[in-house]
């Protein structure tokens, strides 16, 4: 099933992995596009050598396009990653959280498209306006960092009418098939996906997370700025866990009031200390008490049920939207 968003990149499915933290490795986004959807790995906070290393071991892997992520808030922390992926020439460059507008000339330059991460139809007009190629709505059902308030339907119909020249991808809550039928037939030239490849074979995310993603309903999600150390005030979606069910019995006390406040929870393979507040994103190796840590998940994650390869999670959301379309148009005809 082909959109002007797989046209844009000369891919098969208009389907993008979202950029899910430390657990967008090569591997899953390597994955991802070779099954023809578009992946992606994450940069902002790495070396330029360790940006370096990501992008080619993406390219040992997969010789179809690929996505590299970056988080504009991160002042300090994306510039040289950046400039690293620009003289790779990265098929795709995707920011969030800040203005595109002083990156479109450099990303076109370096002959790679500019994707950006937007969630209202004020910014999608400015981005349209200085030329990005491609627009990410962002709904309040993400998971993960959330920079908006408007609920993804809605959003996203709006944003189409507003920039019908660029394609619009919908993200937020989607996790299967009829999500992306349904954000097709409001005009999106695709969707935007994260929490469903958080449980992909090839993510590196630790089997307590994996578990605790399977085992929930979409209740058990909650909208806070709780986990925000080195990300001050920055509102996200996580699941309901023990710091935050201790954090509520406190009272909401503010940040350096939050009982164990300096807890150092978990460690990683490479020896980092994960403080309990922490804006981080468990990954595979990191030893501790995981269950405390944030486990990033959008409203869509009751319908996550179980591991898969990767490209066979984009090989069936792909057949259930088209499937879903077909029957939705076979009732139609009944109707008529």
């Amino acid at each position: 099933m082909r959109t002007e968003f797989c046209d844009l990149l000369g891919i098969d499915v208009p389907l993008v992995q979202a950029p899910i933290g430390g657990a967008a490795v090569p591997e899953l986004a390597a994955a991802v596009s070779n099954a023809g959807a578009l992946g992606t790995v994450t940069l902002t906070g790495r070396s330029g050598e360790a940006a370096l290393d990501m992008i080619r071991q993406t390219r040992k892997l997969t010789s179809r396009p690929f996505n590299a992520n970056f988080i504009l808030a991160y002042e300090g922390q994306f510039e040289e990653p950046l400039d690293v992926a620009l003289q790779e020439k990265v098929p795709v460059v995707n920011l969030f959280w800040g203005d595109p507008g002083p990156y479109v000339d450099r990303v076109h330059a370096a002959g790679s498209l500019l994707m950006a991460q937007l969630s209202s139809v004020e910014e999608a007009r400015h981005a349209a306006d200085c030329g990005v190629d491609i627009i990410v709505a962002q709904g309040f059902g993400a998971g993960g960092h959330v920079k908006g308030d408007s609920a993804l339907l809605p959003l996203v119909a709006n944003i189409v009418k507003e920039v019908s020249t660029v394609p619009v991808l919908a993200s937020g809550g989607i996790t299967d098939g009829r999500g992306l039928a349904a954000v097709l037939a409001l005009g999106a030239a695709g969707a935007y996906i994260g929490t469903r490849f958080l449980v992909a074979e090839e993510a590196s995310v630790p089997p307590e997370y994996v578990e605790r993603l399977l085992e929930a309903g979409i209740s058990d999600t909650v909208y806070t700025t709780l986990f925000d150390r080195g990300w001050p005030e920055a509102p996200h979606r996580a699941l309901r866990n023990s710091t935050y069910q201790a954090w509520v019995r406190a009272g909401r006390p503010p940040r350096d009031q939050r009982p164990g406040k300096d807890d150092i929870v978990a460690t990683d393979a490479s020896g980092y200390e994960v403080h309990r507040y922490e804006s981080y994103t468990p990954t595979a190796g990191v030893k501790g008490n995981i269950e405390a840590l944030a486990m990033w998940a959008g409203q869509g994650v009751g319908l996550v049920t179980h591991v898969q390869p990767a490209g066979e999670i984009v090989r069936e959301i792909d057949e259930e939207a088209l499937r879903v379309i077909q029957a939705l148009a076979a009732r139609l005809e009944q109707v008529r």
